[in-house]
């Protein structure tokens, strides 16, 4: 009788996994210093994972990789938006672009009070409103915690996701908050009039990644709105969730929320299973 549980199983060589190389103490017997072992398990991960050590520190070359991966970070999260030539790179896409500021007139006091870079800056709703004629859905680019992530990732997810406008979707103006966190874009959104808004925003950098850049997705916010209300797309980089993918996950959430009429904790991200069926053809 045949196990149809091993029906999947590939039977070409050419498609399985390396194996791990043996071990210096013998096949079938793992040491925790066998190098040759962790640097094939490091291959499939950018976390820190079997780390030399001297004596109860670690050894030189890992501490510096450690300290030089934490300035990277702190950087991040204090290197300002280039807004001229993000304007510039995104405005290439077709759609007009706005800049506007939140509350927090700089960076120091966007990082002491992030309630700041929750509203917008005084008298931006009103250059906002002349702009708003209903729309579909308002894509905001906020610097976040990682300007540096919306520099480089913002563009060529936004190319991908806006292929929606062949099916008819109403989009408004591109745009891009200065000093702006995750909810300003609910203002945005009342101000212009639009039903959904994707706010791509520079996450909280970390040790494996500086430049992470998330999408959060609302369904009609308003002063209410909270974050169990939004749908996240998170670590959208190279390394992370690529592009394509991350305008695929947008595009098919922005379907959702619009068939069903909500977002957050009560829609659920199904798209996956779609992901995997076409890498699968």
């Amino acid at each position: 009788m045949t196990d149809d549980r091993h029906a999947a199983v590939p039977t070409d060589r050419s498609r399985r996994p390396p194996r791990p190389p043996s071990s210096q103490a013998g096949e079938g017997k793992v040491r925790a210093d066998d190098e040759a072992l962790w640097a094939y398990l490091r291959s499939f991960t950018m976390a820190r994972i079997g780390l030399k050590r001297s004596g109860a520190s670690l050894a030189t070359g890992p501490l510096l990789d450690f300290k030089l991966a934490h300035a990277r970070a702190r950087d991040a999260v204090r290197e300002p938006l280039d807004e001229a030539r993000l304007t510039a790179d995104i405005a290439a896409l077709g759609l007009p672009v706005l800049a506007v500021a939140s509350a927090a007139e700089d960076r120091q006091r966007y990082l002491m009070r992030p309630d700041l870079g929750r509203r917008l800056a005084p008298g931006a709703t009103a250059a906002l409103a002349p702009h708003g004629s209903g729309f579909d859905v308002v894509f905001v680019v906020a610097d976040g915690l990682s300007a540096r992530a919306v520099q480089t990732h913002a563009k060529p997810v936004l190319a991908d996701v806006l292929a929606l406008r062949a099916e008819g979707w109403r989009i408004a103006p591109l745009v891009i908050a200065r000093h702006g966190r995750v909810a300003i874009g609910d203002e945005i959104a009342i101000a212009l009039r639009a039903d959904c808004v994707v706010v791509l925003v520079g996450e909280r950098p970390g040790l494996t990644a500086p430049d992470s850049m998330g999408a959060y997705l609302t369904w009609q916010p308003c002063s209410r709105t909270t974050d169990a209300d939004r749908n996240c797309v998170s670590n959208i980089r190279p390394e992370g969730i690529r592009y394509g993918d991350a305008a695929f996950k947008i595009a098919y959430i922005l379907r959702s929320m619009r068939a069903r009429r909500l977002s957050g904790v009560q829609l659920k991200d199904d798209s996956d299973w779609l992901l995997i069926s076409e890498n699968i053809k």
